[in-house]
Protein backbone atom coordinates (compact mmCIF):
# COMPACT_ATOMS: atom_id res chain seq x y z
CA UNK A 1 0.00 0.00 0.00
CA UNK A 2 1.75 3.43 -0.90
CA UNK A 3 1.53 5.83 1.12
CA UNK A 4 1.13 9.35 0.91
CA UNK A 5 3.45 11.97 2.26
CA UNK A 6 2.02 13.63 5.90
CA UNK A 7 1.67 16.97 5.37
CA UNK A 8 0.62 17.87 9.11
CA UNK A 9 4.13 16.84 10.03
CA UNK A 10 6.25 19.23 7.38
CA UNK A 11 7.07 22.22 7.44
CA UNK A 12 5.63 24.85 5.06
CA UNK A 13 8.50 25.17 2.87
CA UNK A 14 8.63 21.30 2.93
CA UNK A 15 5.00 21.09 1.86
CA UNK A 16 4.94 23.74 -1.41
CA UNK A 17 7.43 21.31 -2.90
CA UNK A 18 5.03 18.51 -3.21
CA UNK A 19 1.95 20.84 -3.99
CA UNK A 20 1.19 21.39 -7.49
CA UNK A 21 0.74 25.15 -6.82
CA UNK A 22 2.51 27.68 -4.31
CA UNK A 23 -0.29 28.89 -1.34
CA UNK A 24 -0.05 32.20 -0.79
CA UNK A 25 -0.43 33.84 2.60
CA UNK A 26 -4.14 35.73 2.95
CA UNK A 27 -2.42 38.37 3.25
CA UNK A 28 -1.58 38.25 -0.52
CA UNK A 29 -4.22 36.15 -1.90
CA UNK A 30 -5.82 39.74 -3.43
CA UNK A 31 -2.46 40.53 -4.85
CA UNK A 32 -2.14 37.19 -6.66
CA UNK A 33 -2.51 38.38 -9.94
CA UNK A 34 -0.52 41.59 -10.09
CA UNK A 35 2.55 42.47 -10.74
CA UNK A 36 5.41 41.57 -7.74
CA UNK A 37 7.25 44.93 -8.28
CA UNK A 38 4.50 47.25 -7.33
CA UNK A 39 3.17 45.09 -4.93
CA UNK A 40 6.45 44.63 -2.90
CA UNK A 41 7.58 48.49 -2.98
CA UNK A 42 4.70 49.51 -1.74
CA UNK A 43 5.09 46.51 1.40
CA UNK A 44 8.04 48.24 1.97
CA UNK A 45 6.75 52.36 2.05
CA UNK A 46 4.16 50.90 4.08
CA UNK A 47 7.08 49.31 6.63
CA UNK A 48 8.62 52.85 6.46
CA UNK A 49 11.66 52.27 4.25
CA UNK A 50 13.46 54.56 3.77
CA UNK A 51 13.80 55.45 -0.32
CA UNK A 52 17.17 54.68 -0.52
CA UNK A 53 16.71 51.23 1.29
CA UNK A 54 13.96 50.70 -1.05
CA UNK A 55 16.59 51.07 -3.56
CA UNK A 56 19.20 49.24 -2.10
CA UNK A 57 16.33 45.77 -1.41
CA UNK A 58 15.30 46.18 -4.95
CA UNK A 59 19.04 46.01 -6.53
CA UNK A 60 20.26 42.97 -4.74
CA UNK A 61 16.76 41.07 -4.93
CA UNK A 62 16.48 41.21 -9.04
CA UNK A 63 19.77 39.60 -9.04
CA UNK A 64 18.59 36.81 -6.54
CA UNK A 65 15.54 36.79 -8.87
CA UNK A 66 17.02 36.37 -12.17
CA UNK A 67 19.48 33.61 -11.24
CA UNK A 68 18.54 30.83 -13.37
CA UNK A 69 18.33 26.86 -12.23
CA UNK A 70 19.65 24.39 -14.51
CA UNK A 71 17.63 24.54 -18.19
CA UNK A 72 16.39 27.65 -16.99
CA UNK A 73 16.11 31.08 -19.61
CA UNK A 74 17.67 34.08 -18.38
CA UNK A 75 14.91 36.47 -17.32
CA UNK A 76 14.72 39.91 -19.26
CA UNK A 77 13.75 42.99 -17.64
CA UNK A 78 10.33 42.92 -18.56
CA UNK A 79 9.93 39.18 -17.44
CA UNK A 80 10.99 39.82 -14.47
CA UNK A 81 9.24 43.27 -13.23
CA UNK A 82 5.73 41.87 -14.77
CA UNK A 83 6.00 38.61 -13.01
CA UNK A 84 3.02 38.39 -10.75
CA UNK A 85 3.21 37.52 -7.48
CA UNK A 86 1.87 33.93 -7.71
CA UNK A 87 4.70 33.31 -10.65
CA UNK A 88 7.30 34.90 -8.30
CA UNK A 89 6.16 32.76 -5.22
CA UNK A 90 6.58 29.39 -7.18
CA UNK A 91 10.44 30.60 -8.73
CA UNK A 92 11.43 31.57 -4.75
CA UNK A 93 10.39 28.46 -3.52
CA UNK A 94 13.47 28.31 -0.92
CA UNK A 95 14.03 24.42 -1.77
CA UNK A 96 14.28 24.65 -5.54
CA UNK A 97 18.29 25.60 -5.05
CA UNK A 98 18.19 29.25 -6.41
CA UNK A 99 18.97 30.59 -3.32
CA UNK A 100 21.64 27.70 -3.07
CA UNK A 101 23.06 29.23 -6.18
CA UNK A 102 22.92 32.66 -5.87
CA UNK A 103 24.39 32.78 -2.29
CA UNK A 104 27.41 30.44 -4.06
CA UNK A 105 27.44 33.49 -6.42
CA UNK A 106 28.12 36.20 -4.05
CA UNK A 107 31.37 33.93 -2.22
CA UNK A 108 34.03 36.99 -3.36
CA UNK A 109 31.83 39.69 -1.68
CA UNK A 110 32.91 41.52 1.33
CA UNK A 111 30.73 39.71 4.70
CA UNK A 112 28.69 43.17 4.81
CA UNK A 113 27.98 43.50 1.54
CA UNK A 114 26.40 39.78 1.73
CA UNK A 115 24.66 40.22 4.61
CA UNK A 116 22.98 43.42 3.35
CA UNK A 117 21.41 41.58 0.73
CA UNK A 118 20.71 38.65 2.82
CA UNK A 119 18.57 40.70 5.27
CA UNK A 120 16.44 41.56 1.78
CA UNK A 121 16.25 38.03 0.21
CA UNK A 122 14.87 37.29 3.56
CA UNK A 123 12.35 39.94 3.74
CA UNK A 124 11.04 39.28 0.55
CA UNK A 125 10.99 35.35 1.14
CA UNK A 126 8.67 35.92 4.43
CA UNK A 127 6.85 38.25 1.98
CA UNK A 128 5.96 35.60 0.15
CA UNK A 129 5.10 33.48 3.15
CA UNK A 130 7.94 31.01 2.64
CA UNK A 131 10.33 29.76 5.10
CA UNK A 132 13.91 30.62 5.09
CA UNK A 133 16.19 27.80 4.71
CA UNK A 134 18.23 27.66 7.99
CA UNK A 135 21.34 26.18 6.05
CA UNK A 136 22.05 29.66 4.45
CA UNK A 137 23.58 31.41 7.54
CA UNK A 138 24.80 35.12 7.39
CA UNK A 139 28.89 35.32 6.95
CA UNK A 140 30.64 36.56 10.41
CA UNK A 141 31.44 40.53 9.30
CA UNK A 142 34.69 41.65 11.15
CA UNK A 143 34.09 44.53 13.55
CA UNK A 144 34.91 47.84 11.80
CA UNK A 145 35.07 51.17 13.23
CA UNK A 146 33.80 54.02 11.86
CA UNK A 147 36.50 55.86 10.04
CA UNK A 148 37.36 59.19 11.09
CA UNK A 149 39.45 62.57 9.61
CA UNK A 150 41.93 63.06 11.63
CA UNK A 151 42.87 67.17 12.72
CA UNK A 152 45.20 68.02 10.60
CA UNK A 153 43.09 66.49 7.43
CA UNK A 154 39.68 67.97 8.71
CA UNK A 155 41.68 71.38 8.99
CA UNK A 156 42.90 70.87 5.21
CA UNK A 157 39.25 70.08 4.71
CA UNK A 158 37.58 72.95 5.97
CA UNK A 159 40.16 75.32 4.76
CA UNK A 160 39.81 73.87 0.68
CA UNK A 161 36.13 74.28 1.71
CA UNK A 162 36.76 78.17 2.38
CA UNK A 163 38.79 78.52 -0.87
CA UNK A 164 36.44 76.95 -3.38
CA UNK A 165 34.75 78.42 -6.27
CA UNK A 166 31.37 76.45 -5.68
CA UNK A 167 30.04 78.61 -2.73
CA UNK A 168 27.80 76.04 -1.47
CA UNK A 169 31.05 73.64 -0.75
CA UNK A 170 31.32 75.78 2.68
CA UNK A 171 28.10 75.40 3.80
CA UNK A 172 27.89 71.57 3.03
CA UNK A 173 31.28 70.61 4.59
CA UNK A 174 29.98 72.45 7.88
CA UNK A 175 26.44 71.16 8.54
CA UNK A 176 28.08 67.19 7.92
CA UNK A 177 30.70 67.71 10.47
CA UNK A 178 28.56 70.34 12.93
CA UNK A 179 24.82 69.28 12.92
CA UNK A 180 25.43 65.06 12.13
CA UNK A 181 22.80 65.04 9.44
CA UNK A 182 23.05 62.26 6.72
CA UNK A 183 24.16 63.33 3.06
CA UNK A 184 20.30 62.27 2.14
CA UNK A 185 18.85 64.34 4.79
CA UNK A 186 20.94 67.39 3.84
CA UNK A 187 19.51 67.12 0.20
CA UNK A 188 16.34 66.85 1.75
CA UNK A 189 16.40 69.50 3.41
CA UNK A 190 13.74 72.20 2.40
CA UNK A 191 13.65 76.02 3.36
CA UNK A 192 10.81 76.04 5.44
CA UNK A 193 12.29 72.97 7.53
CA UNK A 194 14.49 75.78 8.93
CA UNK A 195 14.31 78.17 11.68
CA UNK A 196 16.73 80.38 11.84
CA UNK A 197 15.79 82.64 14.98
CA UNK A 198 15.69 79.03 16.57
CA UNK A 199 19.00 77.66 15.24
CA UNK A 200 17.49 74.94 14.32
CA UNK A 201 16.19 72.70 11.64
CA UNK A 202 13.25 69.85 11.55
CA UNK A 203 14.63 66.55 9.91
CA UNK A 204 11.54 64.86 7.93
CA UNK A 205 11.47 61.29 7.27
CA UNK A 206 14.89 60.60 8.45
CA UNK A 207 16.44 56.50 7.64
CA UNK A 208 13.79 54.67 9.31
CA UNK A 209 11.32 57.60 8.67
CA UNK A 210 11.72 59.25 12.02
CA UNK A 211 11.72 62.83 12.15
CA UNK A 212 13.96 64.44 14.17
CA UNK A 213 15.63 68.34 15.37
CA UNK A 214 18.93 68.87 14.54
CA UNK A 215 20.66 72.39 15.85
CA UNK A 216 22.98 74.48 14.37
CA UNK A 217 26.33 76.06 16.21
CA UNK A 218 27.34 80.21 15.25
CA UNK A 219 29.02 78.80 12.36
CA UNK A 220 26.31 76.71 10.66
CA UNK A 221 24.04 79.34 11.39
CA UNK A 222 26.69 82.03 9.69
CA UNK A 223 27.13 79.96 6.60
CA UNK A 224 23.44 79.60 6.48
CA UNK A 225 22.89 83.21 5.72
CA UNK A 226 25.59 83.24 3.58
CA UNK A 227 24.67 81.02 1.49
CA UNK A 228 20.65 82.04 0.93
CA UNK A 229 21.21 85.14 -1.05
CA UNK A 230 23.17 83.29 -3.52
CA UNK A 231 20.38 80.40 -3.31
CA UNK A 232 17.57 83.06 -4.48
CA UNK A 233 19.85 84.56 -7.53
CA UNK A 234 20.08 80.47 -8.96
CA UNK A 235 16.12 80.93 -9.34
CA UNK A 236 15.45 77.42 -7.18
CA UNK A 237 13.14 75.06 -8.93
CA UNK A 238 11.27 74.14 -5.54
CA UNK A 239 12.14 75.05 -1.82
CA UNK A 240 15.17 72.97 -1.64
CA UNK A 241 18.03 74.70 0.79
CA UNK A 242 20.58 73.23 -1.39
CA UNK A 243 20.74 73.81 -5.38
CA UNK A 244 22.41 73.72 -8.44
CA UNK A 245 23.34 76.71 -10.41
CA UNK A 246 20.41 75.55 -12.53
CA UNK A 247 18.39 76.26 -9.26
CA UNK A 248 17.76 72.40 -9.25
CA UNK A 249 17.63 70.16 -5.60
CA UNK A 250 21.53 68.51 -5.25
CA UNK A 251 20.90 64.85 -5.18
CA UNK A 252 24.00 62.65 -2.71
CA UNK A 253 25.58 61.82 -6.02
CA UNK A 254 26.26 65.88 -6.32
CA UNK A 255 27.86 66.07 -2.88
CA UNK A 256 29.94 63.12 -3.06
CA UNK A 257 31.58 64.72 -6.28
CA UNK A 258 31.78 68.15 -4.02
CA UNK A 259 33.66 65.63 -1.40
CA UNK A 260 35.97 64.45 -4.54
CA UNK A 261 36.59 67.17 -5.35
CA UNK A 262 37.54 69.19 -1.92
CA UNK A 263 39.47 65.50 -1.12
CA UNK A 264 41.80 67.03 -4.28
CA UNK A 265 42.17 70.05 -3.31
CA UNK A 266 42.81 68.96 0.82
CA UNK A 267 45.39 66.81 -0.83
CA UNK A 268 43.73 63.83 0.56
CA UNK A 269 42.72 60.47 -0.90
CA UNK A 270 38.97 60.84 -2.05
CA UNK A 271 38.73 57.74 -0.31
CA UNK A 272 39.26 59.20 2.43
CA UNK A 273 36.57 61.97 2.38
CA UNK A 274 32.56 61.40 2.55
CA UNK A 275 29.68 62.72 3.98
CA UNK A 276 29.59 59.92 6.15
CA UNK A 277 32.78 59.88 6.93
CA UNK A 278 32.23 64.06 8.44
CA UNK A 279 28.81 62.79 10.55
CA UNK A 280 31.37 60.06 12.42
CA UNK A 281 33.30 63.11 12.85
CA UNK A 282 30.73 64.91 14.45
CA UNK A 283 29.87 62.03 16.95
CA UNK A 284 33.53 61.37 17.96
CA UNK A 285 33.68 65.02 18.66
CA UNK A 286 31.08 65.28 21.01
CA UNK A 287 32.12 62.05 22.49
CA UNK A 288 35.23 63.27 23.36
CA UNK A 289 33.86 66.63 24.47
CA UNK A 290 32.15 64.73 26.87
CA UNK A 291 28.45 64.70 25.25
CA UNK A 292 26.59 61.47 26.87
CA UNK A 293 25.23 58.32 24.54
CA UNK A 294 21.69 58.91 24.56
CA UNK A 295 22.49 62.90 23.55
CA UNK A 296 24.70 61.56 20.76
CA UNK A 297 21.99 59.36 19.84
CA UNK A 298 19.33 61.50 19.37
CA UNK A 299 21.31 63.95 17.42
CA UNK A 300 22.97 61.73 15.33
CA UNK A 301 18.79 59.86 14.62
CA UNK A 302 19.98 56.15 15.36
CA UNK A 303 16.84 53.82 16.02
CA UNK A 304 19.15 52.36 18.92
CA UNK A 305 21.69 53.19 21.77
CA UNK A 306 23.36 49.96 20.15
CA UNK A 307 24.15 51.68 16.59
CA UNK A 308 25.76 54.86 18.80
CA UNK A 309 28.20 52.60 21.00
CA UNK A 310 30.44 52.27 18.19
CA UNK A 311 31.58 55.42 18.96
CA UNK A 312 33.31 54.54 22.29
CA UNK A 313 35.01 51.97 20.82
CA UNK A 314 36.68 54.76 18.37
CA UNK A 315 37.35 56.89 21.83
CA UNK A 316 39.31 54.09 23.38
CA UNK A 317 41.03 53.79 20.15
CA UNK A 318 42.20 57.38 20.12
CA UNK A 319 43.07 57.27 23.83
CA UNK A 320 45.91 54.35 23.00
CA UNK A 321 47.21 56.18 20.49
CA UNK A 322 47.54 59.30 22.71
CA UNK A 323 49.12 57.10 25.16
CA UNK A 324 51.26 55.61 22.93
CA UNK A 325 52.49 58.70 21.42
CA UNK A 326 53.22 60.57 24.84
CA UNK A 327 55.16 57.13 25.95
CA UNK A 328 57.62 57.73 22.68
Amino acid sequence: MEHKPVFARAKPAQRRLWDEDVELPARLQRLAHLPWLNCYTNQLRTEGKSQNTIKSYLSGLKMMIETPLTGEEILCKESLELMTVTDLADRMEPLNGRLDIWMHSMSELRPTTVNARMAAARHLINWLGHRWPEHLIRPAAGKRLPRTLTKRELSLVIQAAKKSENPVSCLVVTLLLETGMRVSEICGLDISDIDLADRSARVFGGKGNKDRLVLFTDRSLERMREWLPIRENRNPIDDAVLISKKGERLSSRAIQRLMDELADEAGIPRGRLTPHVLRHNFATGLLERGADLVTIQRLLGHATIATTRVYLEISDQTLREVYKRAQS
